[in-house]
C-alpha cells in the first residue's frame, strides 16, 4: 500500500520535478547539449551518426538534457534530435493516451524513415526512457522491411515483459540493449501494476525485471535483445541508484552509456570511478 501511495505521489510530482521544458531552455539547453527537438529532422548533410531520443511521460525533462550532454562528454559524437511526443499532456494524461501514443509512434517512423532516405550510409541510434520505450518499439514496428537502424538503448522501459518485440527488432541491426533495475519498482512495479504499462497492461513493466520472449516469437530477432541488469558498482561510480532516473545522468551517460554506444559492446562490469 504505501508503494501504491508513493508512486500515486510520483505520478503527480513528477513532471514538476522534471520541469518539462522548450528546446533551448534550462541547464542542458539544445545549444548547449548539441540536441534539437525534432520538429524538422534529417535535413543537414553529416557523416557522423544520428542518435534520436525519446523521452518519458514526463516530456523534454532536464534528465534528458543531461543524457545527451553525457552521452556527448563520453565520446558519442552524433547529431541529435529529441522527440517529446507526449503533446500538451505530461506525466499520467501521457500514460493513458493510447491512441495518441500510437500516433505519435507513426510520425517518429517518419522521422527515421526520412532520415534513412537521405542518409541512408550514416547510422541511425534510438534512446528511449520509460514510456518513450514503447513510442520507439511501435515506431519501429512500423518501418518499411528496407530500413534499419544500428541500436536502440531502451532505459526503464515501461513496456509488459512479455510484449512481443519481434517485429521491432527486425529493424535494429547489431542490438537492442535493455537497462532494467530490482530498484525501480516504485514505478515499474507498483506503479504499472495499478496505473498500467505504456502498451496498456496492469503489470509489472520490463524495466523491473527485464523483457521475458513470448512463446510465439522469433527467436533469432531475439538474439539482438541484450539486457543489462542494475550492477550496484554503477552507485559508486556514477552515482546510478537504479531508481527510474539514475541512468539518466551525465556521469552514466558518459561513463557507461557512450561507450556502449561507441564500441557496440558491453562496458566493464566494474567500471573505474567517474
Amino acid at each position: 500500500m504505501r508503494s501504491a501511495i508513493a508512486f500515486l505521489a510520483a505520478c503527480i510530482l513528477f513532471p514538476l520535478i522534471a520541469q518539462p521544458q522548450q528546446a533551448g531552455a534550462g541547464q542542458f539547453g539544445a545549444q548547449q547539449a548539441g540536441a534539437r527537438q525534432a520538429a524538422h529532422p534529417a535535413t543537414v548533410a553529416s557523416t557522423r551518426p544520428y542518435l534520436l531520443h525519446l523521452p518519458g511521460i514526463a516530456g523534454l525533462c532536464e534528465i534528458d538534457r543531461a543524457l545527451i550532454a553525457g552521452l556527448q562528454r563520453g565520446g558519442f559524437n552524433a547529431d541529435v534530435d529529441i522527440y517529446d511526443w507526449t503533446g500538451e499532456e505530461h506525466g499520467m494524461n501521457a500514460l493513458l493516451k493510447f491512441d495518441h501514443n500510437r500516433a505519435e509512434s507513426k510520425k517518429v517512423a517518419g522521422i527515421l524513415l526520412k532520415q534513412y532516405r537521405t542518409h541512408p550510409d550514416v547510422p541511425i541510434y534510438i534512446t528511449a526512457h520509460s514510456g518513450g520505450c514503447g513510442i520507439a518499439a511501435w515506431a519501429l514496428e512500423s518501418l518499411p522491411a528496407d530500413v534499419h537502424v544500428q541500436m536502440v538503448v531502451m532505459i526503464a522501459p515501461a513496456l509488459s515483459p512479455t510484449y512481443d518485440l519481434s517485429d521491432a527488432l527486425a529493424h535494429i541491426t547489431t542490438c537492442c540493449c535493455v537497462l532494467n533495475s530490482r530498484n525501480d519498482g516504485v514505478v515499474l512495479g507498483a506503479g504499472t501494476r495499478i496505473l498500467g504499462t505504456i502498451d496498456r497492461q496492469h503489470s509489472e513493466a520490463a524495466g523491473l525485471n527485464g523483457f521475458v520472449r513470448p512463446a510465439r516469437s522469433d527467436a533469432v530477432q531475439y538474439q539482438k535483445l541484450i539486457p543489462i541488469p542494475y550492477d550496484p558498482a554503477w552507485y559508486r561510480a556514477f552515482g546510478n541508484a537504479g531508481d527510474h532516473i539514475g541512468a539518466m545522468s551525465v556521469r552514466f551517460g558518459a561513463g557507461y552509456l557512450a561507450p556502449l554506444l561507441c564500441t557496440g559492446r558491453l562496458p566493464a562490469s566494474r567500471p573505474a570511478l567517474q
